[in-house]
């Protein structure tokens, strides 16, 4: 069996801990990773303080296939995600000078001022990644690519990204819709799962003015295991006299 594909997003930024931004890359990026075949396995949001960055770029870069960072990387003095990639890999970091380059042909005279240099600084053995909304660029090093956080920028840098990933086998979902309260088809659902250990299987309440009901979700990378589980799963509430839908 080959290798299990794995990531995990690292969101750093004050404003998402303090919820004046709303995260939405996230979702983006797990969707978008689903289809590649790589299994989202971690989202983690820090804030913009280095040594947090750099403990949380190490763990993750070691534990994950690939990591990915979002924010941080802009003219402020509170983007600080390029200077703790570079720590935590231990490398110094300068300007690179195609992205110094890109930078100063965007700016009219006299604009691309210090502040924005800092832009086009980058951890020394890294690669560019490009930004074809605002230029300036994340980077990659190792498996970890250094992202925008505004969500229009990081899916343009996604589109240089995704085609340096390798791919894994993608995920086949089944999901089970069903009008009964989830503790009454908790315990099939248990026996199922230890029968089918190859597949994971979440449940998901959800309430109607007709009454409460269940989304049950099988996901597994083996199309003949998950149907069936699926198919246990409707015999099971078939015994409960109850009618399901399934969108495979």
């Amino acid at each position: 069996m080959s290798e299990t594909l794995t990531a995990a997003v690292l969101i750093i930024g004050d404003e998402i801990l303090s919820g004046r931004t709303q995260d939405t890359n996230l979702g983006y990026l797990a969707k978008l990773l689903g289809t590649l075949g790589i299994d989202m396995r971690e989202g983690r949001v820090v804030p913009d303080v280095e040594e947090e960055i750099v403990a949380a770029v190490n763990t993750l870069r070691a534990r994950y296939t690939y990591v990915f960072t979002t924010g941080g990387i802009g003219p402020t003095h509170d983007d600080i995600t390029a200077d703790a990639v570079a720590k935590a890999f231990g490398v110094g970091i300068d300007y690179h000078p195609e992205a110094f380059a890109m930078l100063a042909a965007r700016y009219q005279p006299g604009e691309f001022n210090d502040m924005r240099k800092r832009m086009a600084r980058v951890p020394d053995g890294a690669t560019l990644i490009r930004n074809s909304v605002s230029t300036a660029p994340g980077f990659q090093i190792g498996n970890v690519f250094v992202m925008a956080g505004v969500p229009m920028i990081m899916r343009a840098m996604m589109e240089d990204v995704t085609p340096r990933l390798a791919r894994g086998t993608v995920v086949t979902t089944a999901t089970i819709s069903a009008k009964i309260p989830e503790g009454c088809i908790a315990a099939a659902l248990a026996q199922i799962q230890s029968g089918h250990r190859t597949v994971a299987i979440g449940s998901y309440p959800f309430y109607a003015p007709e009454g409460p009901g269940v989304q049950l979700v099988i996901r597994g990378r083996n199309v003949g295991e998950v149907e069936s589980a699926a198919a246990a799963i409707e015999h099971a509430l078939a015994a409960e006299g109850v009618v399901s839908s399934r969108d495979f």
